[in-house]
């Protein structure tokens, strides 16, 4: 889960800090280019509505005059305009200079209303459609003004010299009505004819088709004008535009350089370890995956390794954090320069580190690699010697069905690299530089610790966790005098599991409290039930973890769960580990002075297991001492062995405890400690742990006899 986020963190990274903005800039691009076009074609046709306008105002003042002259042609000739007049049939009566008229036309919308207008046949860059404006085809116009050799060039060129000749004529004309050769309607139209000749640039041929009175049509080469003052107010606004979208275009050009330059500062922070100031988990995993999922490291074999330093946090205790963060620094160097350019190493978290290795030849080469890495390691400090532990797990080559070599599109190095971890930790016991390996063995255990953590709880429910009853005897008269309170686990899956199975993993994951409690219940009820049956009961011990001792009404809750079970409280010993001993003492000593005013009697096991036992007696008003099984055992159970067991029986009769030594196997120790005056012997020279069923006649019998001693 974690990988997933973090991969998440990293998509969502990249495409706020880099899409977003190029999405912006694409769009604002887009939009300013499609306003612009937009603009310069409205402006386009209000310009050409205009201008038609204009021509159509002329096209009806001529078929004013060529109906008012009788159809004479007189007038009509002087506008310098090509046009044709149809009879009703369509066929022409008269027509003037070169008829181009296409006569493919439609009724257009302009200023003055509906026009019936014919395309050129020669010179054409209109379109227009039944009902809609007349448009100028600009993309057209544009490529055939730039294309020098097209026929459409040619023949505009040519349009162009013929309206220049009929300027000319008509500016002669113009001066001659000027001087008063004709009427004063005659000079208004020379005047008109004048101003557009001196103020055009460039006319674009249109066919504007006028209805007579009689029926007849007089059809008109029309001249959209396009003048200086038009080209300039085009030019104007059309640099405008230009000079906006530049501004635009720099300003995203900007910003967008900006955000990469920042995603590109953001990454480097989001992969950088703040302490050695290189890589980090999150570059590791990554960039790890990335690599190992490349064609080019198909063929190759890797190790992920976990290299832990040992002695950091001893360190920062005797000089600093901030030099124990210096050191860090400095392996992270001195890694970075041993690293082959396949190889690659991260600073994980406080003092582990992670390598990805390329194996050049076998796994013994590795190790050979790895010791000398950390053998490089421990001579870092010119003072001192430091120790590393590495885990190390395999990444082998991944093969197809048909034994080919493929790439490892699914490689999970987070799961490779917990595994390495897993190897490590198989070192934690030791402080020693060490080296191991990950493999089957681990695998299982990782699989039965995870079973254990799944099916704890449904079996404290069911009740499958059952109570052993290891009896406790006088050595001197063989009486029962005591029992502890053993628990096993009686699955119906994986039938009868040892206690060392799975109370160390109650241990780790805090589940060991339930066991506490479940075992003070059942005892407490035993015991009842014993009682009430008529057996003889002794006190039994039940073992209550450390774990326990962080909770401030402890002796309340076993005060509590054994009233409930109505049970006397002088039959329940309550037994710490000498581990305890090392937690809150003060806090200890009032849970433990709260249990006897409430009648427990309070027992410390595994006496002689740890370094401060002794100064633990001081100060802990104990009742029992249990010497360790150990001092019966291999090389403490010689004459040294004897020599501080007496002492210690000595030393707990003098502080008013009782005693109990446990593991007792033989013949020769039950004489040695009844000798020494120890108060009960516990082990399996008396009995193994039993069930209930069998404890019980144990009870019954009260002592053992001589016989049954020796033959058990």
């Amino acid at each position: 889960m974690a990988k997933k986020s973090n991969e998440k963190q990293l998509r969502e990274l990249k495409k706020n800090h880099i899409w977003v903005p190029l999405v912006m800039f694409i769009l604002v691009c887009g939009i300013v280019g499609w306003m612009s076009y937009f603009f310069v074609q409205s402006m386009i046709a209000i310009t050409i509505d205009s201008k038609l306008a204009t021509e159509q105002n002329m096209v009806a003042y001529m078929a004013r005059l060529y109906g008012t002259d009788g159809g004479s042609t007189k007038y009509i000739d002087l506008n310098g305009r090509n046009y044709i007049v149809l009879d009703k049939s369509g066929d022409i009566t008269a027509s003037k200079g070169k008829n181009t008229c296409s006569f493919d036309g439609a009724e257009v919308y302009a200023t003055v209303g509906k026009l019936k207008v014919y395309k050129d046949s020669e010179v054409n860059f209109f379109d227009y459609t039944d009902g809609e404006n007349l448009q100028l085809d600009t993309f057209r116009f544009l490529k055939v003004l730039a294309d020098s050799d097209s026929e459409y060039n040619k023949r505009l060129t040519e349009f162009l010299d013929e309206i220049s000749a009929e300027d000319e004529l008509e500016e002669d004309l113009a001066e001659r009505i000027a001087n008063g050769d004709t009427e004063e309607l005659d000079r208004k139209i020379g005047d008109r004819v004048k101003k557009i000749a001196m103020d055009t640039v460039l006319y674009l041929p249109v066919w504007i088709e006028q209805p007579l009175e009689d029926g007849t049509r007089l059809v008109v080469q029309a001249r959209i004008s396009i003048g200086v003052s038009d080209v300039a107010y085009f030019a104007i606004f059309i640099g405008a535009i230009i000079l906006l979208a530049f501004i635009i275009f720099i300003v995203l050009i900007i910003n967008f350089v900006r955000t990469v330059s920042r995603n590109k500062k953001t990454m480097r922070i989001f992969f950088t370890d703040p302490v050695t100031k290189g890589h980090n988990r999150m570059w590791y995993l990554i960039k790890g995956e990335q690599y190992l999922r490349k064609s080019k490291a198909a063929k190759s074999e890797f190790a992920v390794v976990n290299l832990e330093f040992v002695d950091y946090g001893n360190y920062c205790l005797c000089h600093s954090i901030a030099e124990g963060e210096k050191m860090l620094c400095e392996i992270q160097e001195r890694l970075d320069n041993r690293l082959g350019k396949e190889e690659i190493s991260a600073h994980m978290n406080t003092s582990n580190f992670a390598l990805l290795l390329k194996i050049y030849a076998d796994e013994e080469a590795l190790m050979e690699c790895v010791e000398g890495i950390i053998r490089e390691l421990e001579g870092i400090h010119t003072e001192r010697a430091f120790h590393f532990q590495a885990g190390i797990e395999t990444i082998g080559l991944k093969r197809n069905d048909k034994g080919n070599i493929v790439r490892r599109k699914d490689i999970d190095l987070e799961l490779h690299y917990n595994n390495a971890s897993a190897a490590r930790s198989t070192l934690a016991k030791s402080d020693e530089s060490g080296v191991a390996m990950f493999d089957d063995k681990l695998v299982e255990e990782r699989r039965w610790v995870d079973t254990v953590s799944a099916n704890q709880q449904s079996a404290l429910d069911k009740e499958e966790f059952v109570v052993y009853y290891q009896p406790k005897y006088d050595p001197v008269t063989d009486e029962l005098r005591g029992a502890e309170a053993l628990i096993r686990w009686q699955s119906p899956e994986f039938g009868f599991i040892p206690p060392g199975r799975f109370i160390p993993i109650f241990e780790t994951n805090g589940f060991i409290t339930e066991i506490d409690h479940y075992m003070i219940r059942h005892v407490a009820r035993d015991q009842k039930a014993w009682l009430d049956a008529g057996f003889k009961c002794v006190p039994v011990s039940v073992n209550v973890s450390r774990a326990h001792f962080i909770e401030a009404d402890l002796a309340e809750q076993i005060r509590d769960m054994v009233d409930e079970a109505e049970c006397p409280h002088e039959y329940i010993e309550i037994e710490l580990t000498e581990s305890a001993f090392f937690d809150d003492k003060n806090a200890l000593i009032a849970t433990i002075n709260k249990l006897k005013s409430y009648g427990f009697a309070v027992s410390m096991d595994d006496f002689g297991s740890g370094y401060s036992s002794l100064n633990s007696l001081k100060d802990m008003p104990l009742d029992v001492l249990k010497l360790d099984a150990e001092f019966f055992r291999g090389e403490n159970a010689g004459e040294r062995g004897e020599l501080v067991v007496s002492e210690a029986i000595k030393l707990a009769k003098s502080l008013k405890m009782r005693t109990v030594a446990e593991g007792v196997e033989e013949k020769s120790q039950v004489e040695f400690l009844a000798e020494q005056g120890c108060d009960m012997i516990q082990g399996y020279f008396y009995a193994k742990p039993m069930p209930g069923k069998d404890y019980e006649e144990r009870m019954t019998a009260g002592k053992k006899s001589k016989e049954e001693v020796v033959s058990s």
